[in-house]
């Protein structure tokens, strides 16, 4: 996979100068729509990072960095200042991306309770080779996450089998312990940062990445 995006440079003086340009202009002057798409271009590769590692399709993913940047649009007003506007706006993408998850979980236990039926007459051998053969690629699927996971330089096939161990165990994570992940491992946020985007104290963000590293070990070693 292509190496990650480089990130803007986190020079939240100039962030703020966007902002307050946008304020004064509105979205309607063309000085006012220049400044939008400045900070569309400063955050676009960092926020769809996020979203694809939350949700690792792309087509979903780009959905959701759509989102967070209306939701960032339409909220512009409402960011004090008493964090950096990047931490905001990880703020916003975050909240994209958990509802999302949220929602699909949801989704996903309905329609378990759906199928439930089917599933024990399954077990209990009431349904036919057939069906237990379609059953069982459910299980096979790929993932979808080992394909962005960064890994170290190895070669072939060992190399495969390294993402998709990853791939795996990342995905057998919950969302909260992905999202501290991405923040921390892959976004490079300081503790402060996390804490700001996820609204929880610094000590939570540090048991909480203890506990997330320590899940994502106990998947790769199972």
């Amino acid at each position: 996979m292509p190496p990650l995006p480089a990130p803007p440079p986190d020079d939240d003086a100039h962030d703020r100068a966007i902002v307050a340009r946008i304020r004064q202009s509105g979205l309607t002057t063309p000085e006012g729509k220049a400044a939008w798409s400045e900070l569309f271009l400063r955050y676009q590769d960092r926020l769809f990072a996020i979203c694809f590692r939350m949700v690792p399709n792309r087509h979903t993913a780009a959905d959701l960095t759509q989102d967070a940047f209306v939701k960032v649009l339409s909220g512009l007003d409402s960011y004090d200042g008493r964090s950096k506007l990047s931490t905001w706006v990880f703020r916003v993408t975050m909240n994209v991306c958990l509802s999302h998850l949220r929602a699909a979980k949801l989704r996903d236990h309905v329609g378990l309770d759906a199928i439930a039926p089917s599933i024990s007459r399954a077990l209990s051998g009431g349904v036919s080779p057939a069906g237990r053969g379609n059953m069982g690629d459910l299980g096979n699927r790929p993932s979808g996450i080992a394909q962005d996971v960064e890994l170290p330089p190895d070669q072939g096939v060992e190399r495969d089998q390294r993402r998709h161990r990853v791939a795996s165990a990342l995905s057998a994570l919950d969302a909260e312990q992905r999202a501290i992940l991405v923040l921390r491992d892959v976004q490079g946020l300081d503790y402060d940062q996390i804490a700001s985007v996820l609204e929880v104290a610094v000590g939570t963000v540090k048991s909480r990445l203890f506990r997330a590293r320590a899940a994502l070990r106990a998947q790769l070693e199972s």
